[in-house]
């Protein structure tokens, strides 16, 4: 891969915000050639969408994440994808992937309770015919999100010392 298109998609990454003429300014490319290079990675689907990461806390509204993981039978003849565009179509999920170790599938989900999220994983989840086991570890507060901090760390304040 190019190195400028490197370097713009990990300006975008880290601000999808970020105009044309703020990335050329960074690039030293043009803003017209900023603008065609982005239309291009998004046509071609390098690019796949622009999110805004929120702190539903700060306004109060408290959902509840879980992560998921899922021991899974494949079927004959279809392999993991089969079973992850099953997932992945559920609004609650929030995230699907495929992993190494003892479980095959994490998802991330997302309920108003963690009664949703129960039920969802026992009536949704569970009853798959390829799911052979789940568990479930609710998230308790996420600090860092899509490589965004969310909570400040608090200064430490010191006494002075005086001998």
């Amino acid at each position: 891969m190019d190195e400028m298109i490197r370097h713009i998609l990990e300006i975008l990454e880290n601000d999808a915000r970020a105009s044309p003429e703020e990335i050329a300014a960074l690039t030293g490319m043009s803003a017209q050639e900023i603008s065609q290079t982005i239309a291009k990675l998004e046509e071609t689907g390098v690019i796949r969408h622009y999110k805004t990461i929120v702190d539903w806390d700060l306004i109060g509204e408290n959902y509840v994440y879980a992560v998921i993981e899922l021991k899974v039978t494949l079927e004959r003849n279809q392999g993991y994808q089969a079973i992850a565009e099953r997932i992945y179509k559920f609004p609650e999920v929030r995230s699907v992937r495929l992993l190494s170790g003892d479980y095959d599938i994490s998802l991330t989900v997302r309920g108003k309770s963690m009664k949703d999220v129960a039920f969802f994983v026992a009536e949704k989840i569970a009853t798959l015919d390829q799911v052979q086991s789940t568990s479930t570890h609710f998230v308790l507060k996420t600090y860092k999100e899509d490589g965004v901090i969310l909570h400040e760390p608090e200064s430490i304040k010191r006494l002075p010392v005086s001998f």
